[in-house]
């Protein structure tokens, strides 16, 4: 078994330098064609479009019974589906909810706001670690951490924040911190 790890056939090996220069231009093209959405991180359906691009690519490169055409038809296939579903998001409201989160208050006003965090699984070393990733070394100086749609973490500075031309106004939860 262990005499097989190291040994290959130049065949496969030219096949799979071919397919995959081939497979990379084909990607590439759809991408291009496809616009910059196709590749965003905004929601969970995004992250798994990339995870299957990744997925595909790989198969297309290792195993021989797929070939470059099933391959660059596949990647096609999932920009559709993902093309499909941003349109219809939109310009259908309920769709839009259905397959994006909304942004999450999960610290104001030097609170952390136990409750959210629990809800989303947050820890309060994560948001201080993203205050400090954001070059915050005190948590005075910030006025709200959210944790976006797609897993990251925006912090907003005190100075940053006027409730009236608010960016947090579509953040679940902001209302009930606002005036406090």
């Amino acid at each position: 078994m262990l005499e097989n790890l190291f040994q290959t056939d130049t065949e496969e090996l030219v096949r799979i330098i071919l397919a995959g220069i081939c497979v990379y231009i084909g990607l590439i093209i759809l991408l291009r064609i496809s616009g910059k959405r196709t590749l965003s991180k905004w929601n969970s359906f995004d992250f798994v479009v990339t995870v299957a691009f990744g997925s595909t690519f790989a198969s297309a490169l290792l195993t021989k019974n797929i070939s470059v055409v099933e391959a660059i038809l596949a990647f096609a296939v999932l920009i559709g589906l993902q093309f499909m579903v941003t349109w219809l998001s939109v310009r259908f409201k309920f769709f839009h909810r259905m397959i994006k989160s909304k942004p999450s208050i999960i610290f104001h006003h030097g609170r952390f706001l136990e409750k959210e965090m629990r809800r989303k699984r947050v820890t309060e070393s994560e948001i201080k670690a993203a205050i400090r990733a954001n070059g915050h070394g005190s948590i005075k100086d910030i006025d709200a951490v959210i944790l976006e749609s797609d897993g990251s973490f925006s912090v907003i500075k005190n100075s940053e924040t006027d409730p009236s031309k608010s960016s947090l106004s579509n953040v679940g939860g902001f209302e009930a911190y606002i005036n406090k």
